[in-house]
């Protein structure tokens, strides 16, 4: 879909010492290669950022206890995954017995290596030195960044909710007077002031790891044990791939710590309800993983079936066919065919040497729908086209490939079905959906609660070339997910934020208060209460 924009993936492993080897070390017997399973992990969440990758490495007997790598690029670009040589150099110095990795695509933030994570924070005393990657954003991130700098005597080099997630912890850090830190304490304290999105991998320099969801979990966490092995990643994938067989997700609000003294779980703070991104599952994730129990695929596979039950085109003449927009409505687009009992086909085809568009700029998203999907004349040609997508955001990209399946692809009849509800709303907890006035649904809202009439969709369609357009309403989410809705963020879909600062965030800009220059929704609000 190529206009929605995720931020990041987190990725850690442990290997405790003294407890013999595991069968999923590349090498057996190696504690010290466990390192090496970071960069497998990272390029199973390609799919979570494309912008830079990185990773950070602790070892006792190096002088750099702690040492990162990270570049701008791919993980195969910032690892050099192509050349043997160069990845050898690169591992050889990040060889390790815990690593915490992360891939990026910047919502809060520029572009450049500095911004890439983990970020490190040196310090003579091992307890306070630290590397930290971060999945997830702030919404009080600017509120959080005015009272450190009114403290005074504080810099910061960039303008990015991670820097001030690291000058929190560092701060933290720095009450502890016990070498062995609280962390329940920590975060507890971490998370009377944080409104938001925030899943933590931290790695000190005394070899403890940290893994920590916040109290929504809005973010999926996955973690997983084989022997002395621990590891975590944002999708089960990356977990699954490695081999290990009893996958769950870390409870919202909990934490894992992981040191020479063994591995514990804790609370850290309480979550009287949780916020799951319902996106997870209908867009970002890898369509093989579970999050929070529930199967991407098949929550995918229920959107398709919800879609179908709400079909209304003839298809009596054998000329119908439903079409998925490559790659993350292939499992609802088969799903509502073989309800409907009419073929599934690829008519469209997608270059996979491209890149994904939002990757690659802002400019001329259209040429680069072009560039990205190719119609196939042969399966179009005079067919009634049931075009499925799992979401609209701005609407340049499917504008665009309206007009390529009717133009060259030379379909009949295009009718649109939008495996989502309409996107009314900004995100604030880590999804770029960019500002309220560029949302293409909301001029189009003419019911309570954010609806949108079938006159007022037909319009719609009418402005994207299309002969319709049916957007699945908004409590078929929580059946497809199965999950309830108060467990569910749909904030981007209903305008109800499961924080006080995301609502506080979306009032402001709804009543037109935010400035009119262009970026993204929570940076145009220079001041946010601060959460207590």
């Amino acid at each position: 879909m190529g206009e929605l924009h995720h931020e990041c993936g987190v990725a850690a492993v442990f290997h405790a010492a003294g407890r013999g080897s595991s069968s999923l070390l590349p090498q057996l017997g190696q504690i010290d290669s466990a390192a090496r399973l970071v960069p497998r992990m990272l390029l199973d969440m390609q799919n979570r950022g494309q912008l830079a990758a990185g990773m950070s490495s602790y070892r006792s007997d190096r002088n750099v206890i702690i040492r990162t790598h990270k570049e701008i690029g791919t993980v195969a670009e910032a690892f050099r995954l192509n050349h043997k040589s160069e990845f050898e150099s690169i591992m050889g110095k990040l060889d390790g017995s815990i690593a915490i990795g992360h891939v990026r695509y910047a919502t809060c933030g520029g572009n450049d290596r500095s911004d890439a994570q983990p970020f490190e924070r040196d310090h003579p005393r091992k307890s306070k030195w630290f590397a930290f990657a971060f999945n997830g954003q702030l919404a009080n991130y600017k509120a959080l960044k005015q009272e450190l700098m009114a403290k005074g005597d504080y810099h910061l080099k960039r303008d990015t909710d991670t820097e001030i997630l690291m000058h929190a912890l560092s701060y933290e850090l720095q009450q502890e007077e016990d070498p062995s830190p609280d962390w329940v304490a920590i975060f507890g304290s971490l998370a009377s002031k944080f409104d938001g999105a925030y899943n933590i991998v931290l790695v000190t320099a005394r070899g403890e790891l940290v893994i920590a969801r916040d109290p929504l979990g809005i973010r999926p966490l996955c973690i997983a044990e084989h022997g002395p092995l621990l590891a975590a990643a944002s999708e089960s994938v990356p977990l699954a791939n490695l081999g290990f067989k009893n996958i769950h997700s870390l409870e919202p609000g909990t934490l894992v710590v992981a040191n020479a003294r063994g591995v514990k779980v804790e609370r850290f703070a309480p979550s009287p309800r949780q916020a799951h991104c319902f996106f997870e599952w209908i867009y970002f994730a890898n369509v093989a993983s579970t999050l929070d129990d529930r199967s991407v695929y098949l929550s995918r596979a229920s959107l398709g079936q919800e879609l179908a039950r709400l079909e209304d085109v003839p298809r009596d003449d054998g000329d119908t066919i439903v079409v998925p927009v490559p790659d993350t409505a292939k499992a609802a687009a088969d799903a509502m065919a073989f309800a409907l009992q009419v073929p599934s086909v690829e008519g469209l085809m997608r270059n996979r040497y491209v890149g994904r568009t939002f990757i690659e700029g802002t400019a001329d998203r259209a040429e680069k729908a072009r560039l990205k999907y190719t119609p196939l004349r042969e399966v179009l040609a005079g067919k009634r086209v049931l075009l499925v997508e799992d979401s609209i955001v701005r609407s340049t990209t499917m504008r665009a490939l309206v007009r390529e399946i009717r133009d060259r692809g030379g379909a009949r009849e295009i009718h649109l079905r939008v495996a989502c509800p309409p996107i009314i709303a900004p995100c604030y907890y880590g999804i770029d959906m960019s500002r309220r006035d560029e949302l293409f649904a909301v001029p189009f809202i003419d019911g309570p609660g954010g609806a949108i009439s079938p006159q007022a969709q037909a319009e719609m369609a009418r402005q994207l070339g299309a002969d319709s357009l049916r957007y699945l309403p908004v409590d078929a989410i929580a059946r497809a997910v199965s999950l309830a809705p108060e467990q569910l963020c749909r904030a981007c879909i209903t305008g109800e934020y499961p924080t006080d600062v995301g609502q506080q965030l979306y009032q402001i800009e709804n009543a037109g208060a935010a400035p009119a220059a262009a970026g993204r929704a929570y940076e145009l609000v220079g001041s946010t209460p601060r959460i207590r």
